[in-house]
């Protein structure tokens, strides 16, 4: 086939993909004013799930040339689409613009989400348990810095549940308008970010630049864009929105540095048959109560992934993940022994990574 041929066959399949694609809206819009008439959730990530493992297994069959991450990025970006179609519905996260919360976000629901950047952890909770926003997005915790405290606390405090979680690997980059590096006097990013990345600075003899810490990076790259003897470490994404130069990539110690957010809504999943359930425990004080309730675990067969300590207003908790969801009648055994001690944060679909 010649260039010119082989063109007019993508028209026509274009053609054919814009009309499948009309069709399948008209349904999605159905789908829509029913879910409205029964208050059912729009976001519902075990379907999603569940329609994207079912497509790559049939484009596997069928030695289809997309890989299975193409067909995962293709659908969500559809499925962000009909959503929007069905309902658009505010979300909120850990701002500002271009920071990896908002990155996470976008993974989630796609480009085409009606984002509310909110200062505090605290706020994007406040915003969710009020209505003004039906989703939030915050993280829980990353591989070199563990727990975050404020969002522990939030899950305690307020009703809402975790209906989705998010792994985002963190990579930082070294940007200035400033390109000899000899003339940068100051350093914009958040404070932890300049560990992550400390090996980079002492290679390049910028281990002894002042170092200003800003609340986010996204922040960094703002400031440092207004300053020219300055420099940022910040996302790619961030550099790019406020079009301040990039010099050095993936400038972090560690390429496994990730971090893990939760999606917070309103409302509780239905099982996919691959999930994840969190809860927060506070056990009695008395010697031996941890034991007690862990081998209750051992005992229904139940596959604990994680165990953290945390205060809550003074008092000792445990934040605890499985594998299975709250409806399985083995968890289920567990909730009712220990009801009085157990705070259900949600069932979720298990992402193939964790931090």
């Amino acid at each position: 086939m010649t260039l010119e041929e082989i063109r007019k066959e993508l028209d026509k399949l274009d053609d054919q993909l814009l009309e499948i694609y009309n069709k399948r809206f008209e349904l999605v819009l159905k789908v829509g004013e029913i879910k409205n008439r029964t208050n059912a959730p729009i976001y519902r990530p075990e379907r999603e799930k569940q329609i994207i493992e079912r497509l790559q297994k049939k484009n596997r069959e069928m030695n289809g040339v997309l890989t299975d991450e193409a067909i995962e990025a293709l659908f969500m970006d559809l499925f962000s689409i009909a959503r929007n179609f069905e309902l658009p519905e505010r979300i909120a996260y850990l701002g500002p613009e271009a920071s990896f919360t908002h990155q996470a976000a976008e993974m989630k629901f796609g480009s085409l989400g009606n984002y509310l950047p909110i200062n505090t952890i605290k706020g994007v909770f406040r915003e969710v348990a009020s209505g003004k926003a039906k989703f939030g997005v915050v993280p829980i915790e990353n591989s070199f810095n563990g727990i975050v405290s404020d969002t522990i606390n939030c899950l305690s405090d307020y009703d809402l549940k975790i209906v989705a979680e998010v792994v985002l690997s963190v990579h930082h980059v070294f940007a200035s308008t400033q390109e000899d590096l000899k003339k940068i006097k100051r350093i914009y990013s958040k404070d932890i970010a300049f560990g992550q990345c400390s090996n980079f600075l002492e290679d390049f003899g910028l281990d002894n630049i002042e170092q200003i810490p800003v609340e986010s990076t996204a922040k960094a790259a703002q400031l440092a864009r207004k300053d020219g003897e300055s420099a940022a470490i910040c996302a790619e994404v961030a550099a790019k929105m406020y079009d301040l130069p990039i010099l050095f990539k993936d400038i972090e110690d560690s390429g496994k540095n990730r971090t893990r957010f939760f999606i917070i809504s309103d409302f509780e999943n239905a099982a996919s048959g691959n999930d994840k359930t969190t809860i927060l425990a506070k056990l009695s004080n008395r010697a031996g109560a941890l034991v007690d309730f862990l081998l209750d675990f051992k005992e229904k067969n139940i596959d604990l992934t994680k165990i953290k300590s945390h205060i809550v207003g003074g008092v000792s908790i445990f934040f605890l993940e499985f594998n299975g969801h709250k409806n399985d009648a083995n968890v289920q055994e567990i909730f009712e022994k220990h009801k009085e001690s157990i705070k259900f944060l949600g069932s979720y679909v298990k992402e193939a990574t964790d931090v």
